[in-house]
């Protein structure tokens, strides 16, 4: 094992193309819900420092929220929360661990210029199935910041109810077709 690159070509150059603009899509995702949970925790951190005492200035509020954390420690504290009790939070913690896997491993394919494209696709099947876990997570959260930025407005129940093949759609775009392909012959060798 020497560079990540080579000299040689990669067999699958156009599969391998889509295989990563889906990879660094999902990555997009992943952060952004990274990001969301955070700021509902902070969020909800002020309105509790703030009912704790109401005569504290807004900059005493904001002193005393605690410090951002990975992911794992902003839902463990947002269990602990009061409006953590009326989340799902087994979705949260399952789009957590795909937000892991695609964070860490969503792009490990092994050498591009040898891998096949039953390896790729077979990889893609995986990305695939973490897409959907962390869509479903990113949907609860994203509500949540959608409820806290416009209170006075009803959620868009078609978007929510959508959201998640919206994202399928936005991720795997030209390998979706593929991918059906994919799970029709490992359903039918099954």
């Amino acid at each position: 094992m020497s560079w990540s690159l080579s000299l040689l070509a990669p067999r699958e150059p156009e599969l391998l193309d889509a295989l990563f603009l889906s990879v660094g899509r999902a990555l997009y995702l992943a952060n952004a819900y990274e990001d969301k949970c955070q700021y509902v925790l902070r969020v909800g951190n002020l309105i509790t420092a703030h009912k704790a005492d109401p005569a504290m200035t807004l900059e005493e509020a904001i002193a005393s929220v605690p410090a951002d954390k990975l992911l794992g420690g902003t839902l463990h504290s947002l269990a602990a929360h009061a409006m953590g009790r009326t989340m799902d939070l087994d979705t949260l913690h399952k789009a957590r661990q795909s937000r892991n896997w695609i964070a860490h491993e969503g792009a490990s394919i092994g050498d591009i210029w040898t891998v096949s494209s039953d390896r790729i696709l077979q990889h893609a099947v995986k990305l695939r199935a973490a897409v959907t876990d962390l869509a479903l997570g990113d949907n609860i959260i994203s509500q949540w910041c959608h409820g806290l930025a416009e209170p006075h407005e009803l959620p868009p129940t078609d978007w929510i109810n959508g959201y998640p093949d919206t994202v399928d759609t936005w991720v795997f775009g030209q390998l979706r077709p593929l991918l059906i392909e994919q799970d029709s012959s490992r359903a039918g060798s099954a």
